[in-house]
């Protein structure tokens, strides 16, 4: 979970209207969507634990703990772990990167593909077990799902001004509601990456009813998709300037 839990990040912060901060805004909406599609693989499809949502799952081990649940706290504990270990290492990987308001660091962006490397690793391994894999590889994918969440958790306060929260939304909903109240004119882009929440989840969701071996491969669409969208502008950019060469 990002710290930086504020209602109207992209909105208030973001303030060019051009292309750029249209296209990071779709991006941050596409993240939050991967990040719902990710839970409900780790929360139905592996061991009752979520992947981005550190909160719940200090509630949940400690539910686990007072009623002497092993499974439940070892699931708990490999999900913190995975989670933190991400944090760490998209934090290094980005450390030093300058915030733009309009463009997401080149380091910030690779931080997302080596995401949405991991979250292709673990859709292939859920894709050949059927959607039914053993304790141990499911332990092994809760820690990568928190792994991935942390990286890009770490990768969106990077970005600073120019993304928001993506994993955990309960402190953006307050803000959002509290600003809106103040401000008289709430802004659409929070209300999306809610909406983007709830499908996401929604798809994988039915995707583990209906055909569970593709339960996994949202979120590793959404994450490419949202990585694609943020590089857009940049590549026009580049494309005008040889132009003008």
């Amino acid at each position: 979970m990002t710290s930086r839990a504020s209602g109207g990040t992209v909105e208030q912060r973001i303030q060019s209207k051009s292309g750029s901060g249209r296209s990071l805004r779709i991006a941050v909406v596409l993240l939050v969507a991967a990040s719902g599609a990710l839970e409900s693989v780790s929360f139905l499809g592996l061991e009752r634990v979520f992947a981005g949502v550190m909160t719940s799952n200090l509630a949940l081990l400690g539910m686990a703990v007072g009623r002497g649940k092993a499974v439940g706290v070892t699931a708990a504990v490999l999900a913190l772990a995975g989670f933190g270990l991400g944090v760490l290492v998209g934090s290094w990987c980005t450390r030093g990167s300058a915030m733009a308001a309009t463009r997401w660091p080149r380091s910030v962006l690779i931080v997302l593909a080596a995401e949405a490397v991991l979250l292709a690793v673990g859709a292939l391994v859920w894709g050949l077990a059927g959607g039914m894999p053993g304790e141990s590889t499911r332990y092994a994918m809760q820690f990568g799902a928190g792994l991935a969440m942390g990286a890009q958790s770490a990768a969106m306060v990077t970005a600073g001004h120019a993304a928001a929260p993506t994993t955990y939304l309960t402190g953006t909903l307050a803000t959002y509601i509290v600003k809106g109240v103040h401000s008289g004119r709430p802004g659409v882009w929070v209300p999306l990456r809610f909406a983007g929440l709830v499908a996401g989840a929604a798809v994988s969701a039915a995707l583990l009813k209906e055909a569970r071996a593709w339960a996994a491969l949202p979120p590793v669409v959404l994450t490419l998709c949202a990585l694609a969208v943020a590089r857009a502008p940049l590549a026009a950019r580049r494309y005008r300037s040889v132009g003008r060469s």
